[in-house]
């Protein structure tokens, strides 16, 4: 009887470890997905970015004269925030992605 419990508490234990590995896997793709989605806009102009995003909920100017377009969604009351960094000549050259999956 308790080899019987312990074959059942052991296959729980293997199935919630499996669960948790498809879960960070699912977190991985979504985040490599991001990326590529966002790498999309180096070298593009400010104007095309602010066409597809709309105005920036905020702005922030950097020491490098450069500026940061900081984009805020929230989906399941989660905040998604995607940060563009845009040089003075007005060229996209970098991004960032915090919880946006």
């Amino acid at each position: 009887m308790k080899r019987f419990y312990f074959t059942i508490l052991y296959t729980l234990f293997l199935i919630s470890l499996i669960g948790c590995q498809t879960v960070s896997k699912k977190i991985e793709d979504t985040t490599t997905k991001e990326e590529q989605e966002l790498s999309k806009w180096l070298n593009k102009p400010e104007e095309d970015l602010k066409s597809f995003y709309g105005q920036p909920d905020k702005v922030e100017f950097l020491k490098t004269r450069n500026r940061n377009y900081v984009y805020i969604t929230e989906k399941y009351k989660i905040k998604c925030e995607r940060k563009f960094e845009v040089n003075p000549r007005n060229i996209v050259v970098g991004f960032s992605s915090k919880n946006c999956f």
